[in-house]
């Protein structure tokens, strides 16, 4: 029996033949390409692996080269990409590619020329931040580090904080020998914070006045230029304008503890970098971001090695008085910052109390000791409110130094839980006539934040005050945020512009 076939049959079937052969060969190629991908990553992991099980680093020097004689390409292209962002945004869309950059490692070759730390250096750092050399930095202390918002954003120029652990959550503090106990690595990611937005607001930008839209449309590019240049800054102003030290994580481990040292397989594998110039510690330390900032690096406690360093071991001890012997404490199951802390990174001092000047303390024995407190205006300031301090610490409030720095920026520490008040405002806090209706920004960092909550200040009107008569507890009426406000602006009316008030 003969099979006949017509030709336009024969044509219809060569046609899907070959459309079915084309097909798999395109898929076969996408396939053999991805393939070809997958091998040369996993031949670099590789021989990433055995150069560093020989102590040995991938020489880096081409591929730093090559991006930085491509930096300003990178940074056009990176301006290219925010407009095309821009402008995908306001029609509802999103770009179609983006770029992808190969992760930088979070350790630096041991041959790049720092000094590496001894166990003399150790001990001491060790013994300056817990008291004794047997404790180490919890977990959470461990994987913090400085990760922002997503690019973009409306909280672009915002460090994201770790989910506050049970305690956080609900503010809770205690006493300990009248000095307040705070916040762990959140209180130091808050502080970097105020650099950040003096930096993006005030250094950046020379205008009066600056519109808030222009934190909230940061590229990554422009996010990690912001963290060097305020964590350098920052260094600079510890190291007394003279000298900041980086410190950052090696492949080798430079000495071999004794048993009155505790291992961390963090501390022994610093190398610290030397600066004599506050924009060449920026550069450096932007040519190492992801040091700080990627997931694993360690980044806070790098960056609080490295500010101890930078103000020096010897100085430290000079800026404490006989209430603060170390600058953290074991509470709540972490360790939280001492207000001493806070204030190294905020006036470059590691005072221990925030009123102004030193006042005199009495001691049980009838010696009269000095505590040390804010000697000058700083560039950022502070303000903190909890209702039992109020009552039972008033001597020791937030006196005018931190209350009125010299720009309108503040970390503010109510009931326990940090947050960041500023103004876009150059002239605040320079002319009165700018204090009488106000605008200010509040970011607390809080997950169920998503946006810069906008308050607006009336310092002339006191209705705030009116049918409030029958109730004696003003926190009880008034939010904590609006309290820790009033301590600056004492009987502000606070406008929240339609959102929901907390804290």
């Amino acid at each position: 029996m003969s099979l006949v076939v017509s030709k336009e049959c024969l044509d219809t079937g060569s046609r899907v033949q070959m459309y079915k052969e084309a097909s798999n060969g395109e898929h076969s190629l996408q396939q053999m390409e991805l393939a070809e991908i997958s091998s040369k990553i996993s031949n670099r992991d590789k021989w990433r692996e055995i150069f560093s099980c020989h102590g040995l680093e991938i020489n880096n020097t081409i591929h730093q080269k090559y991006q930085d004689n491509h930096k300003s390409d990178y940074d056009n292209k990176d301006g290219m990409e925010a407009s095309q962002f821009r402008s995908s945004k306001k029609q509802g869309q999103f770009p179609s590619t983006i770029p992808f950059l190969i992760p930088k490692p979070l350790t630096v070759s041991s041959n790049l020329g720092g000094l590496p730390i001894s166990l003399e250096m150790a001990v001491g750092l060790r013994k300056m931040l817990f008291g004794n050399t047997f404790h180490v930095f919890s977990y959470e202390w461990k994987k913090s580090c400085f990760k922002f918002h997503a690019p973009y954003s409306d909280l672009s120029y915002a460090l994201e904080a770790e989910k506050a652990s049970k305690y956080q959550k609900y503010g809770q503090i205690r006493m300990c020998s009248e000095v307040i106990i705070m916040g762990g690595a959140r209180a130091i990611l808050k502080a970097v914070q105020v650099y950040i937005i003096k930096y993006c607001l005030f250094v950046r930008n020379r205008e009066e006045n600056i519109p808030l839209q222009g934190l909230c449309e940061m590229s990554q590019t422009e996010q990690e230029n912001a963290l060097a240049k305020s964590l350098g800054d920052i260094l600079w102003t510890a190291g007394e304008c003279r000298k900041a030290i980086v410190c950052l994580v090696t492949t080798d481990t430079y000495f071999t503890p004794n048993i009155d040292y505790k291992i961390d397989n963090l501390t022994e594998r610093l190398q610290l970098f030397e600066f004599f110039e506050k924009e060449a510690a920026q550069k450096f330390i932007c040519d190492h971001i992801q040091c700080f900032k990627g997931e694993g690096s360690h980044g806070v406690i790098l960056f609080l090695y490295s500010l101890l360093f930078s103000r020096t071991l010897e100085r430290l001890q000079k800026d404490l008085d006989f209430t603060t012997s170390h600058l953290l404490q074991f509470s709540l199951g972490n360790f939280i910052c001492r207000q001493a802390i806070l204030n190294v990174i905020l006036t470059g001092r590691a005072s221990p109390h925030v009123f102004n000047g030193f006042q005199k303390f009495d001691s049980e024995g009838g010696v009269q000791e000095l505590l040390h407190g804010v000697l000058a205006r700083s560039d950022v300031g502070y303000l903190r409110w909890n209702k039992e301090e109020v009552e039972r610490y008033r001597p020791l409030q937030v006196g005018s130094m931190l209350k009125t720095p010299k720009l309108p920026i503040w970390l503010c520490n109510i009931s326990g839980i940090y947050s960041v008040l500023f103004s876009t405002n150059r002239l605040l806090l320079s002319d009165w006539k700018m204090e009488h209706i106000f605008d200010l920004y509040l970011y607390n960092g809080q997950p169920s934040q998503k946006k810069t909550v906008h308050l607006t200040v009336d310092t002339h009107s006191h209705h705030w005050e009116k049918n409030h008569c029958e109730e004696s507890d003003p926190e009880k009426r008034f939010p904590s945020v609006e309290m820790a406000i009033r301590t600056k602006w004492e009987g502000a009316a606070i406008n929240w512009n339609g959102a929901v008030p907390f804290f």
